[in-house]
């Protein structure tokens, strides 16, 4: 299975780089919000409602990586400030490695004005109702600049199948052919 692991800021595209990527390769996407959105209506955003979206993507990640699927893309804003989203990111990397998949690393940049304006896309708003009180998620998406480095810094990363993108004047399509083409997706 390949399993291609889509991270950086919030609103950076992710979601929809995926999208695309998923109609160009037939790598199905589980983009991050996919699990918070189900749960959210029950919990909130509370440590229970967390539990169970690591829960519920943890037992996809197994499930997919046991499974004849050819791969799988998922979205993640990974803290890079923050050991227990290193943890995080170890542990699908043993789940897929470990049932002899492939790891494929996507990190996105954009400049903060993209992301933005990025924020408040239909596309983005229809996928994830969370994020719908635009003000609010202005407000957090700006609120973590001070708290997270959400990218990585050089050398960071030291996979063989990595590639950072600076798609702040790329559209989706050209992201997700751009990636499709570097790792021969």
């Amino acid at each position: 299975m390949k399993f291609v692991l889509v991270f950086g800021p919030q609103a950076v595209g992710k979601m929809t780089v995926g999208q695309e990527l998923e109609k160009i390769t037939g790598l199905k996407l589980f983009h991050n919000h996919m699990a918070i959105e189900l749960v959210y209506p029950y919990f909130g955003f509370s440590a229970e409602a967390w539990r169970l979206t690591n829960l519920i993507r943890m037992e996809i990640f197994q499930a997919a990586a046991a499974s004849d699927m050819e791969g799988m893309i998922f979205t993640y804003v990974w803290a890079f400030n923050e050991q227990e989203d290193w943890d995080y990111v170890d542990r699908i990397c043993r789940i897929v490695e470990e049932a002899g998949g492939e790891m494929f690393f996507v990190e996105l940049e954009a400049a903060l004005e993209s992301r933005l304006d990025r924020n408040r896309t239909p596309n983005r708003l229809a996928h994830k109702p969370t994020k719908r009180d635009v003000a609010k998620s202005e407000q957090e998406l700006l609120g973590s600049l001070d708290l997270y480095r959400l990218n990585s810094n050089p050398g960071e990363i030291a996979r063989p199948n990595y590639v950072r993108i600076d798609n702040t004047g790329l559209s989706p399509e050209e992201t997700a052919l751009a990636i499709r083409s570097r790792f021969g997706l």
